[in-house]
């Protein structure tokens, strides 16, 4: 078969990342370039992976079979479109815009040019989710935690489009129903957007998902439970780890899943190879991702109007608290 021309945009943190996967797959892709505004990380990783640079992606157009576009989330729409018109299969790490608007467009365009989109939202590829997606019919209940340390990345966007997006996204793929109802806080630490979050979602089949995210904590954490009837799953993204509990008679007993570890990026990437190569539609189209950024926008407006009627409650001029 032969190899796809692939690119890649963005060349911080997550795009490095796709370099050195993209780099280990040379047997089905050959990368044509990478760009970046950084010229001398650009340069530094451009020399150890043997690669070309292109100063200005649009100097792309022609050379490539497909992309992975790994810049800030303001960019999105804007370098998507563009290759996305030039027929180029795309891939944008999440979230897929900043707007729904900006997300129907990618969606329009990739129908019109019959070209795959696919979207970053690598815990779909995590081992010890796809170890127990299969059990996790029909959840009652759902809870996450999503904890990482301030890192200085993505603060062009809030927790929820940063982190808890994921957990947005599998809730909706384990939940096909609409959402009923939706509770949510968050605060301000470090940033103007917010840093920590808590959301309680409502479905209309009844489920429940609590969801917290902080980029603020000294610890980090990737966690679900998953509460079915008379059973409910524990998994660790991190560590890779899932763990069943189900009820027999008065006991509970525990059953470690066999999980066979693997990066979750590079099955990303291999899932996206695939998809072009065999015409499949991607696990995370350009669909799904649409739903889940509505859903973290709705969120972030709810924590907006939150704060609104909880600052409207306190005094101007509120005397200090004696202890």
């Amino acid at each position: 078969m032969k190899k796809l021309n692939v690119a890649i945009v963005g060349i911080g943190h997550l795009g490095s990342k796709h370099l050195k996967v993209l780099h280990e797959l040379s047997d089905r892709v050959n990368i044509v370039g990478i760009c970046d505004t950084k010229a001398e990380r650009t340069e530094r990783l451009a020399s150890h992976y043997h690669v070309p640079v292109f100063e200005d992606y649009r100097d792309l157009a022609g050379k490539i079979d497909a992309v992975n576009i790994c810049v800030p989330t303001i960019l999105h729409h804007e370098i998507g479109k563009f290759f996305l018109e030039q027929g180029v299969h795309t891939f944008i790490e999440k979230p897929i815009s900043i707007t729904v608007e900006q997300a129907d467009e990618l969606i329009a365009l990739a129908k019109l040019k019959n070209r795959k989109l696919q979207v970053g939202h690598v815990e779909r590829f995590n081992s010890a989710f796809l170890a127990i997606k299969h059990f996790a019919k029909d959840p009652l209940f759902i809870e996450s935690h999503r904890l990482n340390q301030f890192t200085q990345r993505s603060l062009d966007i809030g927790v929820v489009m940063d982190l808890m997006i994921h957990d947005i996204d599998i809730i909706l793929g384990l939940n096909q129903c609409a959402v009923k109802d939706v509770h949510a806080v968050g605060i301000h630490v470090l940033t103007e957007l917010e840093d920590i979050a808590s959301v309680r979602i409502i479905f209309e089949n009844g489920c429940v998902c609590n969801l917290t995210a902080s980029r603020v904590s000294d610890e980090v954490m990737r966690k679900i439970r998953i509460f079915l009837h008379n059973t409910y799953i524990s998994l660790d993204y991190v560590q890779q780890e899932a763990f069943i509990y189900k009820k027999n008679g008065a006991q509970i007993l525990k059953q470690a899943l066999p999980i066979e570890k693997e990066e979750p990026l590079k099955k990303e990437l291999e899932s996206f190879i695939h998809c072009i190569n065999n015409d499949e539609q991607p696990i995370v189209s350009g669909i799904e991702a649409r739903q889940a950024l509505a859903l973290a926008i709705h969120i972030i407006q709810n924590i907006q109007e939150t704060r609104k009627q909880i600052l409207a409650r306190v005094p101007v001029t509120a005397a200090p608290l004696s202890l």
